[in-house]
């Protein structure tokens, strides 16, 4: 199995994050070609630009996204302890 560095997760994260929505997000929008029997041209094309496009952009947004949940959040009691 392939071990890359967790210093790298947050990369790791953006390609599995964006391949996964952008993947949904082509199949929802390639539906209409179900029925003449285009959909895995359209979808497979569709999903390649968008996830082209989208891993950079979840790449840069993804620290401004996490210091806007962090203030739009408050800490609980549940924070800092062990879950299970």
């Amino acid at each position: 199995m392939l071990r890359i560095p967790r210093h790298y997760g947050h990369f790791v994260f953006a390609v599995i994050q964006s391949g996964m929505t952008t993947a949904i997000a082509a199949g929802i929008a390639s539906a209409p070609f179900l029925s003449d029997s285009t959909f895995m041209v359209h979808w497979i094309g569709s999903w390649l630009i968008a996830w082209a496009a989208m891993t950079p952009i979840v790449l840069l947004a993804a620290p401004f996204i996490r210091r806007l949940v962090f203030a739009l959040t408050i800490a609980s009691e549940l924070d800092g302890k062990a879950r299970t």
